[in-house]
């Protein structure tokens, strides 16, 4: 039989091990969750400043299946310009002559930038270049996380989307 005064400091040696476990991993649980925190901010700091890229991965046509990007394809976004370089999947009413490529590639200088905070959390952003005959406008949505579905719309196409995330704009916007 154990001594009164063992049992009591092998009690002791109990709470102290568990009190050591429930502060490590509400530590660990308070990183996670400011380091979302910081997240989100910076998120809502690049959507603000209307100068991010959006990282294509996957592309959505209307019809047929969808496509994993293996290239780098990107919309990058700065105050004054707005850059597309998206490749096109699916069903063209009518084709400009001479240009070659199939995809939404276009620098414009002359666009509205219009974002929205959502009600579930994240962000709407709507831009429509005013330059470009092709392409009415690219609809933007972004979660808190920065993870996010870019849906084109096109005077001469069926619309088609691409998923992938909003990152910082490291370089100038001149692709």
């Amino acid at each position: 039989m154990l001594s009164p005064i063992k049992s009591f400091k092998m009690r002791s040696a109990n709470v102290t091990v568990q009190q050591t476990l429930f502060l490590v991993f509400l530590a660990a649980f308070s990183s996670v969750n400011l380091r979302a925190q910081d997240k989100t901010v910076a998120i809502k700091d690049l959507v603000d400043s209307g100068q991010f890229i959006f990282l294509a991965q996957t592309a959505m046509p209307s019809s047929g299946p969808t496509k994993q990007l293996t290239s780098e394809y990107d919309v990058r976004l700065s105050k004054n310009t707005f850059v597309s370089h998206l490749p096109y999947f699916g069903r063209a009413y009518s084709a400009p002559y001479g240009t070659g490529d199939g995809g939404f590639n276009f620098t414009s200088k002359d666009f509205t930038y219009s974002p929205k905070t959502r009600k579930k959390g994240g962000w709407e952003i709507t831009i429509k270049p005013k330059d470009v005959t092709d392409v009415r406008e690219f609809l933007l949505t972004v979660s808190e996380n920065g993870y996010g579905t870019l849906q084109v719309m096109s005077n001469n196409r069926r619309p088609i989307s691409f998923s992938g995330y909003v990152t910082e704009l490291k370089q100038p916007a001149d692709h």
